[in-house]
């Protein structure tokens, strides 16, 4: 399967076709504001020594969500996003697609944004989800 890469307005379009929102941020950046109704699963740690990846991230994805789940996964930019993404389908998800773009909006190494993020499109946001964060998705 190829990774497909979707704008913020295509992700929120799939959104209301039946497709959940996987936000691979940190629970810090998700907890901050995430898309309304994602869930949070790190595909990293923010530590000292920079970003380390989440050992345990495809068998806590495989928890919550059935292999056939329709899943659009998301990030801060865009990176992350798509790695998860491809780790995914390495993994046997079937329905899986990367908002590029991420929350904030890609940049270039000069900070200017290239891709107009979920946020910035003025996209449904919120600061809670019930039963969504990392720590209750952990608990299921």
């Amino acid at each position: 399967m190829t990774l497909k890469r979707i704008t913020p307005e295509e992700a929120n379009q799939l959104l209301g076709e039946g497709y959940q929102y996987l936000d691979v941020r940190t629970e810090a950046e998700w907890a901050a504001g995430h898309p309304r109704g994602a869930f949070n699963i790190p595909v990293s740690f923010a530590g000292a020594g920079g970003m380390t990846p989440n050992a345990a991230f495809v068998s806590e994805v495989e928890k919550v969500f059935p292999k056939n789940a329709k899943l659009v996964i998301g990030c801060k930019a865009g990176g992350r996003s798509m790695k998860a993404a491809n780790l995914l389908i390495a993994a046997g998800f079937s329905d899986v697609v990367d908002q590029r773009a991420g929350y904030d909006g890609a940049r270039d190494s000069f900070g200017r944004v290239t891709d107009v993020g979920w946020v910035e499109k003025g996209l449904p946001t919120e600061k809670e989800t019930a039963g969504a964060s990392y720590a209750e998705l952990k608990q299921r």
